[in-house]
């Protein structure tokens, strides 16, 4: 091999090290799905968008879902469990048919914005408005 034909095996290979950022591809969430009946599996992916200080009224979602915040803070709270704010970049899952308490943009001020996946085994809404009845007790 040249003298030159070394130094280019070199550069190609640091400029293929250098392609492939450590942090390109990250696990955000990783959890155990009860069983689904895999003959009739449905995703849904779905953008939330809240403005400030907006909020959804109490409802459910008949599947699981995986949350994902890609702008500002979330409140929410299923019925059962404390409230919780998730901010950009954090991620959540909720059983199916937990009820929602609080689902709001956690900022007076600034947009938020979540990515949810819904992941069904029957054909079903994707949320359903929840009776007064069933939010009482929520804390």
């Amino acid at each position: 091999m040249s003298f030159s034909g070394k130094y280019i095996i070199i550069a190609v290979a640091a400029l293929c090290v250098h392609a492939q950022p450590k942090d390109r591809a990250r696990i955000v969430i990783s959890k155990a799905l009860s069983k689904l009946d895999g003959g009739h599996l449905k995703v849904n992916l779905v953008e939330v968008r809240y403005g400030p200080g907006e909020a959804s009224p109490p409802h459910s979602h008949p599947c699981a879902v995986i949350g994902y915040v890609v702008e500002g803070a979330i409140r929410t709270q299923v019925k059962g469990e404390p409230e919780t704010t998730y901010k950009a970049g954090e991620s959540f899952y909720e059983a199916p048919n937990g009820v929602h308490l609080v689902s709001a943009n956690a900022s007076s001020t600034q947009p938020a914005k979540l990515v949810a996946y819904l992941i069904c085994d029957h054909d079903a809404p994707l949320s359903v408005a929840v009776p007064e009845s069933k939010t009482e007790g929520g804390k």
